[in-house]
């Protein structure tokens, strides 16, 4: 289908031809009703995109950056002092994974629903990627759902994401833009009543460069308040983004976690995105991944020039 010079990011990405991992196993039989769409027409579409222009070899990711719910299922009967808690979404991931994006110029990929509809770092088949609870508050829209159902949000919400987020990466790394994948997260000071001691954490699990060097620079930085593989570690039943578009595709690849009170104001989002971005320009230099100029020093260049 030719792309509409008119049309937006997100459009042309998702019409694209989807990565064989990312496929339908099938669609609605001969005969069948399709189901009520669970988004409306004026509603966004799952994925958003900024700064695709981006001269930066780093690509940015933040998965559990939104908090809406569609207008058909609202809430998910949550009650409203609980549909601003952290297990909707990760408290100022997306206001740190935007600041760290303009430090780069480099582009930065989200997922505007929330992470209760489906996660989209998630398997659709692993038991956390509907949750029937959040930290033992209960989400009575996600009990009792049929397999239809299930499969609904999956094709509505998860497989558009994750199409447009391939299509995004093939072209970026079939033009040699792309060279580092770095997914941005946030993380509750307190779990099941267990405090995190941690300020910040670097996830990996098969990387073998970029993500221990990004550690290194950051304990560097932080001492014991950085944390290698806390409060969680990647793998594939906890985890997609890293371990398919970053891990499947060869591609240098780190998860960054920082602590949400860490991240509740626009001071805190700045000093963190100062501290990982100083982090981030050590690793990659330390093991050989080309990321380009800081942006503030292009425009001082430009200045100059």
């Amino acid at each position: 289908m030719p792309e509409s010079p008119t049309r937006s990011a997100p459009d042309r990405l998702r019409d694209r031809e989807p990565a064989p991992h990312d496929r339908p196993a099938g669609g609605t039989p001969s005969g069948a009703v399709a189901p009520t769409p669970l988004l409306q027409p004026h509603e966004p579409h799952p994925f958003a995109a900024e700064n695709l222009a981006g001269a930066s070899g780093l690509l940015f990711v933040c998965e559990h950056g939104g908090k809406r719910f569609p207008e058909r299922l609202g809430p998910l009967g949550l009650a409203p002092e609980h549909q601003e808690a952290h297990f909707v979404w990760d408290i100022g991931a997306l206001e740190l994974a935007r600041s760290l994006s303009r430090a780069f110029d480099a582009p930065l990929l989200h997922q505007r629903y929330s992470r209760l509809l489906c996660d989209p770092n998630r398997r659709p088949d692993v038991p956390s990627y509907i949750p029937a609870e959040g930290e033992g508050v209960p989400v009575p829209g996600n009990r009792d759902l049929s397999d239809a159902e299930r499969a609904q949000r999956t094709e509505e919400i998860w497989r558009p994401f994750h199409r447009a987020v391939a299509a995004e990466l093939d072209r970026r790394c079939a033009q040699g833009r792309t060279r580092a994948l770095v997914t941005v997260h946030s993380f509750t000071p307190r779990f099941h009543g267990v405090a995190r001691p941690w300020e910040m954490g670097v996830l990996y699990d098969r990387d073998p460069a970029l993500s221990p060097a990004l550690y290194d620079a950051m304990a560097r930085r932080l001492g014991d308040r950085a944390g290698r593989n806390e409060p969680y570690a990647v793998g594939p039943e906890t985890d997609y983004t890293i371990p398919v578009h970053g891990e499947q595709r060869g591609l240098p690849c780190v998860e960054i976690e920082v602590r949400n009170d860490q991240l509740r104001d626009a001071a805190g989002v700045a000093r963190w995105s100062e501290t990982l971005a100083a982090g981030l320009r050590e690793a990659c230099a330390a093991v050989g991944i080309e990321i380009g100029q800081p942006a503030g020093s292009r425009q001082q260049q430009g200045k100059r020039a």
